[in-house]
């Protein structure tokens, strides 16, 4: 499949203006079905605000520009519509929902998007995939929604949400943070394999190499005082890491 032919969401001029400040500035960005985009910058620059945008989170201020994806302006769209055209956010920060069952979560998650298309069959199947790729123990499931799991555990589970919804675009905010060097292993071998079997283009949002280095993707993209300032590949993330931002600041 050729890059003109491949699906995917085209971020064009957005901007976002909240609390008086602008955020975002003119951002353009595109979310390739399939493959890892990675988005990096430093503190402030307004990496989380992009991706509550992105998935409409409400009362955030003006937001102009285009966001296109199955040929609509997801800006224009509730939340709920935006997840039911196939897009995902990971928070970096997933919230405590006590006394919603995790099971009954993913199940009534599953029924909501699939309707009559779905089946139980085929939502065990996908959970019991999620839980062995994850090494989750089916004990996992019997608790209340993110409560009282380790910061690890929390971002398992929004892959193994992944895994269940198979949405086509998934949005992820510093999965990789706290996590240890093993969890940290699984989820990105979980992304690779969301991303090549059920073509889910993912942004990952991240400060560290080290979870780049396992997601081999070589399109990157740096966000700076709300501006995207540089695109490229492997090249620009080692420059990162070796330089930090500061060259940045200068340039821009």
């Amino acid at each position: 499949m050729t890059r003109a032919s491949q699906k995917s969401l085209k971020v064009k001029n957005l901007s976002a203006i909240i609390d008086g400040k602008k955020i975002l500035n003119s951002v353009n960005l595109e979310i390739l079905a399939g493959q890892i985009t990675v988005l990096m910058g430093p503190n402030g620059s307004g990496k989380s605000t992009l991706s509550n945008v992105l998935m409409g989170q409400p009362g955030l201020g003006k937001i102009t520009g285009i966001t296109s994806w199955k040929n609509k302006n997801i800006l224009k769209l509730e939340p709920w519509q935006r997840a039911r055209l196939g897009l995902f956010l990971a928070f970096q920060y997933p919230y405590e929902v006590p006394g919603v069952n995790f099971y009954e979560f993913l199940l009534t998650a599953y029924q909501a998007k699939y309707g009559k298309n779905g089946s139980q069959s085929d939502f065990d199947q996908r959970l019991q995939k999620g839980l062995k790729d994850l090494s989750l123990p089916e004990k996992f499931l019997s608790r209340g929604l993110n409560e009282g799991f380790s910061g690890g555990e929390k971002k398992k589970a929004e892959i193994l949400q992944l895994h269940v919804l198979r949405p086509e675009i998934a949005i992820l905010d510093e999965t990789d943070s706290g996590l240890d060097i093993d969890a940290l292993k699984i989820i990105a071998k979980n992304i690779k394999q969301l991303a090549v079997k059920e073509k889910i283009g993912f942004l990952v949002i991240t400060h560290y190499q080290r979870l780049l280095d396992y997601l081999n993707s070589n399109r990157v993209y740096v966000l700076h005082d709300g501006q995207m300032v540089e695109s490229g590949g492997r090249v620009l993330i080692k420059k990162i890491e070796t330089q930090g931002y500061n060259w940045l600041t200068k340039k821009n």
